[in-house]
């Protein structure tokens, strides 16, 4: 199992603490996703980031709701990666 989340270089000069919003998810539980797809947009300091498949596979939880906020280093979604 995979955790996404959004990458580290995003929190770049961000203070401690900030949140960011996960705005949309682009995919369901139980989709299958190819590596580099779009799975979700979030806002940090007014700008966005897409969230993108590490490797294909299915999306198996999404940890954080569409409009919900979370923490530097924050499960997004699990992902079971095809074999």
């Amino acid at each position: 199992m995979i955790d996404v989340a959004l990458v580290d270089d995003a929190w770049k000069d961000v203070d401690a603490g900030v949140e960011a919003l996960l705005d949309a998810w682009q995919v369901r539980e139980g989709d299958a996703v190819r590596q580099g797809q779009t799975l979700a947009v979030v806002v940090l300091v007014k700008t966005s980031f897409d969230i993108v498949a590490p490797v294909d596979g299915i999306i198996e939880q999404i940890l954080v709701a569409k409009e919900d906020t979370f923490k530097r280093g924050q499960a997004l979604a699990r992902l079971k990666a095809s074999n």
